[in-house]
């Protein structure tokens, strides 16, 4: 127990023979005291889950670890949420989720879990992206990648002052989690974002804890490129699916139509912006005068549009209006 609540660290494995056993000892050596660790094995072709094994029997004298073995593999987001369904059958009130490439740091547990503890937020999540102290150790490469899903996130979640959306380090609350629809949360690469994006329709409160990068002998295996690009479909699927729930079906905003017109309107306008310009520069036919103007106002108004609905996306930012009780600085908690 930690201040009267209990705490579960959830720890998905996929080929983490090197640090499975650092990971773990790392977590049951933390202060905080965690009442269970549930390291969900997913289908590792190593020597993982015999790892995880013999380091329940050798160390775990207090049989905290529960071992979850997945017979398919199935993504870091089906592992983490094999987790959270365990913490819920056994009542477990905040879930951490720490990987098992020892890169989440125990001694951050504290920060991650005392704003849930103190009612004023529903989900925590680290922040390496704050300063470039933080970002010490991470390559050019993952931060240009980092910094452009962020901005993507943001649009897609409605979260607009969230950073580092491929954080990993994690705690929610258990009334958020009975509220979700585990089932319905992407399973692969991608979970966090799609998860965020799931969050704002409940409208969870989302902190982020800025802390610094931690990376050793662990090395991805992510191709960013196509990374990246697939994050971004299902973001772009995620907005849509977003705004018709929370402003089409749960409830009802403006910003929903300013949103479709801006997003029809833009695009006309610059197909019809660019047969002009072909028309009139590279093919030399005549151009009414009319389609210029046309192009014009269809852009003004379609970009106008958009701003306008992002402005209204950012006052229901459940962040943002639970800040006018709390405050926003995580120092507070």
């Amino acid at each position: 127990m930690y201040k009267n609540n209990t705490i579960c660290a959830v720890v998905p494995a996929y080929n983490e023979e090197k640090l499975i056993e650092e990971t773990l000892s790392g977590i049951l050596d933390c202060k905080t005291d965690i009442d269970k660790i549930y390291v969900v094995d997913d289908k590792s072709t190593d020597k993982t889950m015999e790892k995880i094994k013999k380091f329940k029997e050798e160390k775990d004298k207090n049989n905290k670890i529960y071992i979850i073995h997945h017979e398919r593999n199935g993504g870091v987001g089906a592992a983490i949420i094999s987790g959270y369904k365990q913490a819920l059958k056994d009542r477990i009130d905040i879930s951490v989720v720490m990987a098992g490439d020892h890169q989440m740091d125990p001694s951050q547990l504290p920060r991650m879990i005392k704003p849930i503890i103190s009612g004023r937020v529903d989900y925590t999540k680290g922040n390496r992206l704050l300063s470039r102290e933080y970002r010490k150790g991470m390559s050019k490469w993952r931060f240009v990648g980092n910094s452009l899903l962020t901005l993507l996130t943001k649009i897609a979640s409605g979260y607009w002052q969230i950073m580092d959306p491929q954080n990993g380090y994690t705690a929610i609350s258990r009334n958020l989690l009975e509220r979700l629809n585990l089932d319905n949360i992407y399973k692969r690469y991608g979970y966090c974002n799609d998860l965020l994006v799931k969050l704002n329709t409940l409208n969870a409160v989302v902190l982020d804890i800025s802390m610094p990068a931690r990376y050793g002998r662990e090395r991805s295996g992510i191709n960013y490129i196509a990374y990246i690009h697939k994050v971004s479909y299902l973001l772009l699927k995620d907005f849509f699916l977003r705004l018709m729930m929370k402003y089409g079906i749960l409830s009802f905003h403006p910003l929903l139509g300013f949103y479709l017109f801006g997003i029809i309107m833009t695009p006309v306008g610059l197909m019809l912006a660019f047969d002009v310009f072909y028309g009139k520069f590279i093919s030399h036919t005549p151009v009414s005068q009319n389609f210029p103007l046309l192009a014009a106002f269809l852009l003004i108004i379609g970009i106008q549009f958009i701003l306008f609905a992002m402005l209204f996306d950012m006052e229901m930012d459940p962040n943002k209006r639970k800040e006018t009780t709390f405050g926003k600085n995580e120092d507070e908690f």
